[in-house]
């Protein structure tokens, strides 16, 4: 094969086996969330999936372009049908617990498709036979290298963002396929093979199951639910958890954690022409027929406007609406609000890690009026008993204070926790009272 031929093949193999991590990582977010602890093991298994794949490269004798060719196909065929939500989807609505799914989908797709891409580079430099072995060594880690880059950064910043999961799905699928027939020539069984799966893979991801649009930040659905009392209550979901719902009732009804929120903000703390702050969009509910104050929402997900306005508020949102990173915009911004509402999820009870910590919500405090308040909405065990929830409530306390925490639903093992800090709240050590030195009367004469 001549050496750009050869070197088209490589790239296509950095451009897809990179896509397949890229778009692993992406579909577990529904199921496992985006933190460090699934990030981490997921890179790790593929990058040790693809040195294995070096080393078995490296013992192959012969047959160099049939080897690869046929390595290409199955990466398709592992690509096209082990990335389809239906599949993702079903491994974790089937095998529990959720990291049982999460071995499955990495041992039975991931990790074999890294390894049969991974044989690509050792394989091909046999077939540069009037290169020295450094430079046809060096030259196929650049194109392979060369298509990593291409395949991390026009996958997540363009296909994804503009066209979806599934896209980056069949782009992957499809040049895999082409790979395998650049190796496998004119042949009619490789010609079949390749269109086939291709063909089959576009049908699989063209025709979906349900009508789910799928950003590179999250899977978006408007699904109509059966909730007594309510007039044709339909939920927004994403990553397959609800996270706001609306009904066509007079007046309309809404997720119980946000109806609280409102009484809060309206009749609690009495807010009228107030600015309020709100990180995390979700349906965009809090501010829905709400015209006595201003609201902005950010998320970072530009989608989500246009999805909540057509299929679930049925008209523009109250508000004005920013695409930032949550952290990014409160340490950056220069306005103060009345309130500031946090409601930030990357699926059902998963919070992005940076936005759990002291120094977020020392930013969240930047964005306050002097007299303002923080209102959190978190999912928590109801008895606030897990590790989890006592060091997260005990992060927000050390920055504002003691905050007012309120469960909203006791009778379930997760709960809405609502948390309430005032702006003027200052952290402060506590002393506890004994028979033996009790200053409890003292404490009450000081109020």
């Amino acid at each position: 094969m001549p050496h750009p031929l050869l070197y088209l093949v490589v790239f296509i193999e950095g451009y897809c086996s990179l896509g397949a991590e890229i778009i692993a990582l992406r579909r577990l977010v529904p199921h496992m969330g985006s933190a460090i602890v699934v990030t981490a093991p997921t890179i790790g298994l593929f990058l040790l999936a693809l040195a294995l794949g070096y080393a078995s490269g490296a013992r192959v004798a012969d047959r160099f372009q049939t080897v690869v060719a046929r390595n290409f196909l199955i990466a398709a065929l592992l690509t096209g049908f082990g990335f389809a939500r239906f599949t993702v989807d079903g491994l974790f609505s089937v095998l529990s617990p959720s990291w049982l799914a999460y071995l499955v989908l990495m041992c039975g797709v991931l990790c074999p498709l890294a390894w049969l891409l991974g044989q690509t580079v050792p394989v091909l430099t046999n077939l540069m036979k009037h290169s020295r072995s450094g430079e046809a060594s060096g030259y196929a880690l650049y194109w392979s290298t060369l298509g990593s880059f291409a395949g991390s950064v026009s996958l997540s910043l363009l296909v994804m963002q503009w066209l979806g999961v599934s896209a980056s799905v069949l782009a992957c699928t499809t040049l895999l396929a082409a790979g395998s027939l650049l190796l496998g020539g004119p042949r009619k069984p490789a010609v079949w093979s390749a269109m086939g799966v291709t063909v089959v893979a576009w049908v699989i991801h063209l025709v979906p199951s349900q009508p789910v649009l799928d950003t590179a930040y999250a899977d978006y659905q408007v699904k109509p639910l059966h909730l007594a009392g309510q007039h044709q209550p339909r939920g927004f979901m994403v990553n397959n958890s609800l996270a706001s719902l609306l009904d066509d009732s007079s007046p309309p009804q809404y997720a119980r954690y946000v109806q609280r929120m409102r009484r809060i903000l309206l009749d609690e703390l009495r807010l009228s022409g107030a600015d309020i702050l709100v990180l995390g969009a979700g349906g965009f509910t809090l501010s829905h027929q709400e015209m006595s104050n201003r609201y902005t929402y950010v998320d970072i997900d530009p989608a989500i406007r246009t999805l909540a306005e057509q299929h679930f508020l049925k008209q523009p949102i109250a508000g004005t609406f920013v695409v930032d990173d949550a952290r990014r915009f409160v340490r950056n911004t220069e306005q103060r609000h009345a309130a500031v509402v946090v409601d930030v999820f990357s699926n059902h009870s998963s919070i992005p890690s940076h936005l759990v910590t002291a120094e977020f919500w020392s930013d969240t405090r930047r964005a306050l009026e002097p007299n303002g308040h923080l209102l959190i909405n978190l999912i928590l065990d109801s008895q606030l008993a897990s590790p989890y929830a006592r060091n997260v409530l005990g992060t927000i306390e050390s920055v504002y204070g003691r905050c007012a925490t309120e469960v909203l639903q006791r009778h379930q093992a997760l709960a809405n926790v609502i948390v309430i800090c005032p702006a003027s709240g200052q952290p402060s050590g506590t002393r506890i009272y004994t028979d033996e030195r009790n200053g409890a009367d003292l404490d009450k004469l000081v109020q």
